[in-house]
C-alpha cells in the first residue's frame, strides 16, 4: 500500500533509539526524510547516517535536550535551514521517572513537566506555521497506556503523561481548520532499552533472567501475552502520518495489546 508519505519531512525527538528510531525508519520506508534529536550526540548521528544509508533519504541528527528551551530553539533553526520546514512532528522523547509523590522535589516535577509535556508545546509553536504553509500537517504525541492505566511507582511519570494526552486534545480543536491532525498514541508494553534494563535490575542477585522478568510481565498484564517490537508499534505511528488516517483528530490510540482494563 502506498501512503502517500514520499518526499515529506518529518522530525522525531527521542529518534536515536528505542520507538523513536523505529519510527524514524518506519517512516524512511515510505520515503520520508527524517530529522532526529536526542540527548547522546554520537548515537544520533550515527543513527541519522544509518537511515540515511539504509532508505536513500535525507536525514538530519542533532544532540538536543528537549527539556531546555534554548536546545528546542536551536534544533529548529538547524531542522529549518536543511530542510525549509516540516509535515510532520513525532514528540517521542520520554523516559519513567520511579519516585513517590511524598519524596520527589519540585525540582524533578518540573524537569519531567518540560521534558514530557513544554517539549511537545514548544516544538508544535516552532514547526506548526511551516506545517501550515504547506496545506497542513500531522502531530502526534507518544503518551502511554499510564496516562490513564497508572503504574504506581512512577506518579510523575503518569501525570505528566496524562497531561499531554489533554494538551493533545486542545491542540487538535486549534489545529483541524489549518488541516492539521494532532492525535496521541498510547503504547502499553513496548520492548525497549528501558524495560530491558528495568528487567535486568529486577533479576539481578535471582535465579532469573531478564528475558524471564520480561515474560512474566508481560503475561501478567498483557492478554497477548508478550510485549510489543517497536516495529509494531512504528507500523501504527506511520499509517497515523499518512493520509489514510484523515479522519483521525484530536483521540487516543491505544496500542496495549489488551492491557487496559478500561472501556476508553
Amino acid at each position: 500500500m502506498d501512503l502517500g508519505l514520499k518526499n515529506k519531512v518529518a522530525v522525531i525527538t527521542g529518534g536515536s533509539q528505542g520507538i523513536g528510531l523505529a519510527v524514524a525508519e518506519g517512516l524512511a520506508q515510505e520515503g520520508v526524510h527524517v530529522a532526529l534529536c536526542a540527548r547522546n550526540e554520537a548515537l544520533t548521528l550515527e543513527m541519522a547516517d544509518h537511515v540515511a544509508q539504509k532508505y536513500g533519504v535525507k536525514t538530519f541528527g542533532m544532540k538536543a535536550d528537549v527539556s531546555k528551551v534554548e536546545d528546542i530553539d536551536a534544533f529548529v533553526s538547524e531542522v529549518v535551514k536543511k530542510f525549509g520546514g516540516v509535515d510532520m512532528l513525532i514528540n517521542n522523547a520520554g523516559v519513567g521517572t520511579a519516585e513517590t509523590i511524598m519524596d520527589a522535589p519540585d525540582e524533578k516535577w518540573q524537569y519531567y513537566w518540560d521534558f514530557h509535556v513544554m517539549a511537545a508545546i514548544r516544538l508544535a509553536r516552532a514547526f506548526v506555521p511551516s506545517m501550515r504553509e504547506r496545506g497542513g500537517g500531522v502531530i502526534l504525541n507518544n503518551a502511554s497506556i499510564c496516562a490513564t492505566q497508572p503504574i504506581y511507582r512512577e506518579p510523575i511519570y503518569n501525570t505528566t503523561k496524562a497531561a499531554l494526552v489533554m494538551m493533545t486534545k486542545c491542540l487538535a480543536e486549534e489545529l483541524i481548520p489549518f488541516n492539521i491532525r494532532v492525535n496521541a498514541i498510547n503504547p502499553g508494553l513496548i520492548l525497549t532499552e528501558g524495560w530491558i534494563k528495568h528487567a535486568e535490575n529486577i533479576a539481578q542477585g535471582t535465579n532469573q533472567t531478564a528475558d524471564d522478568v520480561l515474560t512474566q510481565i508481560a503475561k501478567e498484564n498483557a492478554p497477548i501475552g508478550r510485549f510489543a517490537t517497536t516495529e509494531e508499534l512504528a507500523n501504527f505511528f506511520v499509517f497515523m502520518c499518512s493520509p489514510k488516517a484523515s479522519y483521525c483528530v484530536g483521540s487516543s490510540y491505544y496500542v496495549d495489546g489488551g492491557w487496559l482494563k478500561v472501556v476508553n
